[in-house]
């Protein structure tokens, strides 16, 4: 049978570590928030990613247009050829991930406000079904934006919806309600 010496290199590491330890717990630390604390994005394993979803690409909140899986060689893993649009600019990405990877996915939210007024900066003034206003949002400099302007202009009651993701928000699309 094996036999575990005692000799004083023992000793002498064990005082080592209880050292580290006590020392270790005299540090303070100092822990900083700097958002609400809700992340936005969570994890996703790339093979239960649907076209349809969405999926951060070049750090970006993009919506999946496409994905395909493909099995390579012998010892290789299957890869997750994955094409999206940024669900803000419209601008196209491609990434190739293997299927067992993790990738990140954002928090994705939806809202509808009612629209109060335009400010001659461009800025919407909203109001959210809970009562609140919100004043930081631009309309669109687009086609989207000129719609907006007209039916607004035409004294008509209008619902803007927005997305938000990833500490971006946009005004998306707009319906009148008379």
């Amino acid at each position: 049978s094996a036999r575990v010496s005692s000799g004083p290199w023992l000793s002498l590491s064990l005082h080592r570590f209880f050292a580290a330890v006590s020392k270790m717990s005299d540090e303070e630390h100092d822990f900083q928030q700097v958002s609400s604390g809700a992340s936005t994005t969570y994890p996703q394993q790339a093979g239960t990613i649907r076209k349809g979803g969405y999926v951060c690409i070049s750090g970006r909140p993009c919506k999946v247009a496409d994905i395909s899986t493909s099995k390579t060689g012998k010892h290789g893993h299957a890869k997750a050829n994955i094409t999206a649009i940024d669900i803000f600019t419209g601008r196209k990405y491609e990434d190739v991930c293997p299927t067992s990877h993790n990738m990140d996915v954002p928090n994705v939210k939806r809202v509808d406000y009612q629209l109060m007024d335009i400010s001659d900066d461009g800025f919407a003034s909203l109001l959210a079904e809970d009562g609140s206003s919100k004043d930081d949002l631009k309309v669109p400099d687009s086609e989207l934006g000129e719609q907006i302007r007209a039916a607004f202009a035409d004294g008509k009651d209008l619902l803007l919806t927005t997305m938000a993701a990833m500490d971006e928000e946009h005004i998306m699309s707009f319906k009148a309600l008379n």
